[in-house]
């Protein structure tokens, strides 16, 4: 099946990355799944409207990790990833349809001191032991995501 690629811009995260460990092939693999929001505008003048786009991503492997430990709620990121189609048959035979958003790339566009800020509001203790955050994070294919995703 053929992947399309997204591209998320300018966009906040409207919570908390929410970081598991899940089984893959090789043992634990972590996955993170965040949630982006972004604006695109349309018109000019008094025909000017917003319309907000939320979309939940899904990360994998040390990519996941990384933004769990440097991203919180209101962090701001441009994303590129890809969407699948997501369609099965539930237990009972019903017919699920869905799209998967899942992460190739990921930058960090706030600075350092606003991410520790963030992070102390939030109650995160002391500022992570790495100097700076990955600015991106392309990895190679088998680096970014289990072979099962």
């Amino acid at each position: 099946m053929a992947n399309v690629q997204v591209i998320q811009r300018h966009a906040h995260l409207a919570s908390a990355v929410k970081l598991e460990f899940v089984n893959g092939r090789e043992g634990k693999v972590a996955k993170a799944v965040l949630t982006a929001i972004s604006n695109s505008r349309r018109g000019s003048g008094e025909e000017r409207s917003e319309e907000a786009t939320a979309i939940q991503w899904t990360l994998w492997a040390k990519q996941a990790e990384h933004a769990a430990e440097y991203l919180g709620k209101g962090s701001h990121v441009n994303i590129v990833g890809r969407v699948r189609n997501n369609h099965y048959q539930d237990g009972d035979g019903v017919e699920v349809y869905g799209l998967a958003f899942t992460v190739d790339e990921i930058d960090y566009l706030d600075s350092k001191a606003e991410g520790e800020a963030r992070r102390a509001r939030e109650g995160g203790a002391e500022p992570p032991a790495a100097p700076n955050p990955p600015s991106n994070s392309r990895k190679a294919r088998s680096e970014r995501q289990p072979a099962h995703a």
